[in-house]
């Protein structure tokens, strides 16, 4: 039976059997990762929309480890690129080559080319090279000498950056910020989970071997794009459409911001929210959903004035005095 003809009982537990093997991947990742729960979660609502997420971290507070440890619950391919201040287009999308002996022209992929990419320090590339992830976030393709080539799906970018006051680094551009689904601000840890990190490392636990802390594969690329079909279906009231866009304009009239949120943006939540809803549960969006996914998809694309910056306003403070201005829709 092919999937154009299941019936809507055998579709419906696809789609639930999917959300169990995807929320199990939580348990496997915990396996090598210490907290981070909100990281995981992010990037799992990334993955159902389709979407990419911006990581935000100190050194050390096991973003690349998160990345591979994920990649490994979910069986899926994973390639981590450096950026630094001289890496060039090419270097990431692939690049035309000369091969054998008659000297035929061929393409060689580059890193693009994987389901799971981690971006690491990506602030540390001029914008030239980071323009050059756009069509790719964006479009799931490459262009190189006037060619397409389709990236292979499910296609997430996990790219990772130091706090903007860390020398040597790029302010990502407006327009590469608002193609990320999600900006998530991985924390230092709390007193217990240091202590248990360092228990994990004092018994022998080794970072690169992510296998040997017992992590396996509980779903893969097909329950991503099971999950991504039921995503769709989730249902969002008028009331609660009417709650995200009033949000969006409360960002717009507030005096600290140059740069509210911009329908894009509104839509990014609604998408996020749909996701996080059915990941725990439900076919339907409410408002604490849309609140609890507020911050990491709306914060990266508000812009404050540069009296604000003065002022030492900061820019989630003032998202958060925005979202308590609306009213929730009962």
């Amino acid at each position: 039976m092919t999937s154009t003809d299941q019936s809507p009982h055998e579709t419906h537990a696809d789609h639930e059997g999917a959300r169990e093997r995807l929320g199990a991947v939580r348990t496997e990742v915990a396996k090598a990762v210490v907290g981070q729960d909100a990281a995981v979660s992010g990037l799992l609502v990334a993955l159902l929309c389709g979407g990419h997420v911006l990581m935000e971290g100190v050194p050390g507070v096991a973003k690349t480890l998160l990345v591979r440890t994920l990649a490994g619950a979910l069986d899926v391919e994973t390639r981590r690129v450096q950026f630094t201040p001289d890496l060039m287009p090419g270097d990431i999308t692939g690049s035309m080559v000369i091969e054998g002996r008659a000297g035929e022209l061929a393409f060689r992929e580059g890193p693009l080319f994987t389901q799971l990419l981690l971006a690491d320090e990506i602030n540390r590339t001029p914008p030239k090279t980071q323009s050059a992830l756009l069509e790719a976030m964006e479009e799931g393709q490459v262009s190189v000498d006037g060619v397409s080539r389709q990236l292979p799906r499910p296609f997430l970018v996990a790219a990772t950056q130091n706090p903007v006051e860390y020398e040597g680094t790029y302010p990502l551009p407006e327009a590469q910020l608002d193609r990320f689904l999600l900006k998530i601000v991985l924390p230092l840890p709390g007193r217990d989970d240091e202590l248990e990190i360092l228990n994990r490392h004092a018994a022998g636990f080794d970072p690169r071997d992510v296998r040997a802390a017992g992590v396996r594969a509980v779903a893969g690329p097909r329950d991503i794009e099971a999950g991504q079909v039921a995503v769709r279906s989730v249902q969002v009231s008028p009331e609660v459409i009417g709650y995200i866009v009033d949000i969006a304009r409360a960002t717009r009239d507030s005096p600290s911001l140059s740069l509210g949120v911009s329908p894009r943006g509104a839509t990014a939540l609604m998408r996020a929210a749909r996701a996080w809803a059915w990941l725990t549960g439900r076919d339907f969006v409410t408002p604490d959903d849309v609140k609890a996914l507020a911050h990491a998809t709306l914060v990266h694309r508000l812009g404050l004035r540069p009296e604000a910056e003065l002022e030492g306003v900061d820019v989630a403070a003032v998202l958060t005095s925005a979202l308590n201005s609306v009213p929730v829709p009962r």
